[in-house]
């Protein structure tokens, strides 16, 4: 498996049609629910990081404040844009690198956008890069996987069918990381086989790549309603973490 398995997949047409019923009014309650939480103001400035096609940003948007959404997968950036106003733009970017320094009042890490990286140097300057974006005081939000809750439900086989497309997935856990291999088979012919791994991150190893970046952790949720976070129970992890 290649370590930038991301680059391609993300970018492929069959990844956004596979995952094209993604829950829009889910992602709204919880933007509803973390912007109240916060006591977030309009054009308070907001950086979406690996913000795919934008769903979030564009409804953070929606709520008045000042968006920027980066993402590496150009051919999602290059959709992303066509929703641009005054107060919401998007980046082709690699989250491992700093944008925009001591700029933001909050940074986001929506539904399952990090651990993608192989190396934990790679993972290390993600969260450097992510502490040197924000204003001193201000929140860092990582919306991720319960890895216990997920590892313990782990459906290893799947079979789905989207338009004339048939995807064959198959998860398992190695060294580490939940991985999933989909088979792409296009009219009955075999396409491709799409490669995924997100690291196991538990809280333990979120707590370290906090504290090596100055970041101190608040609050921790297991739902998108903001109910109190439970490793055996919850369905996400959600950490606000400040940067001191």
């Amino acid at each position: 498996m290649t370590d930038n398995w991301f680059e391609i997949w993300f970018n492929s047409r069959y990844y956004h049609l596979l995952y094209n019923n993604r829950n829009d009014k889910e992602a709204q309650f919880f933007i509803d629910n973390l912007i109240n939480y916060l006591q977030s103001k309009p054009q308070e400035k907001f950086l979406d990081v690996a913000c795919g096609k934008g769903r979030h940003s564009k409804y953070l948007a929606s709520k008045k404040m000042d968006v920027c959404g980066i993402d590496l997968a150009s051919n999602s950036i290059a959709e992303a844009k066509k929703m641009e106003t005054e107060n919401l733009h998007f980046y082709e970017h690699d989250m491992r690198r700093i944008f925009r320094v001591n700029y933001f009042d909050v940074v986001c890490s929506f539904f399952t956008s990090m651990g993608y990286f192989e190396k934990t140097s790679d993972d290390e300057k993600q969260f450097a890069a992510l502490q040197a974006s924000l204003k001193k005081g201000g929140s860092l939000v990582i919306d991720f996987m319960n890895i216990k809750k997920v590892i313990r439900n782990l459906v290893a086989n799947e079979k789905t069918e989207k338009e004339n497309c048939v995807f064959e997935i198959n998860r398992f856990v190695e060294n580490g990381f939940i991985c999933k291999t989909t088979k792409v088979f296009e009219n009955g012919v075999q396409q491709m086989i799409a490669k995924e791994k997100v690291k196991a991150f538990d809280l333990i190893q979120f707590e370290k790549l906090l504290t090596q970046q100055n970041l101190s952790i608040k609050n921790l949720f297991g739902s998108y309603a903001l109910d109190n976070f439970d490793e055996q129970t919850s369905d996400r992890l959600i950490i606000h973490a400040i940067k001191k």
